[in-house]
């Protein structure tokens, strides 16, 4: 199972928690305007994770357009393992 990390220009400990739960690869985007541009989900991505205080507006909302259209869920959280971890247990996904 793999997640799209969009946001942040370190994960820090969110991906020991990501790998914690089963997530096996994670792709990241830092979100800054260089990468943002041509941001595409990758096709094995089973959710992607926004890290809303590192990205804006617009990038947010394209990136929620692909996910609608590609049916992929979406979560949108603050950069932190404890939000992290209350995104997952929202979306069933633990430990």
């Amino acid at each position: 199972m793999s997640i799209l990390v969009i946001g942040g220009d370190r994960l820090g400990n969110i991906l020991s928690l990501l790998e914690e739960v089963g997530f096996k690869k994670v792709h990241h985007v830092t979100g800054r305007k260089n990468s943002a541009t041509a941001i595409k989900i990758p096709c094995d991505v089973k959710m992607i994770l926004v890290l809303t205080d590192f990205v804006n507006h617009n990038l947010a909302k394209k990136i929620k357009s692909q996910a609608k259209d590609q049916q992929v869920p979406i979560c949108f959280c603050k950069r932190s393992c404890s939000a992290v971890s209350q995104v997952l247990q929202s979306q069933e996904i633990s430990a």
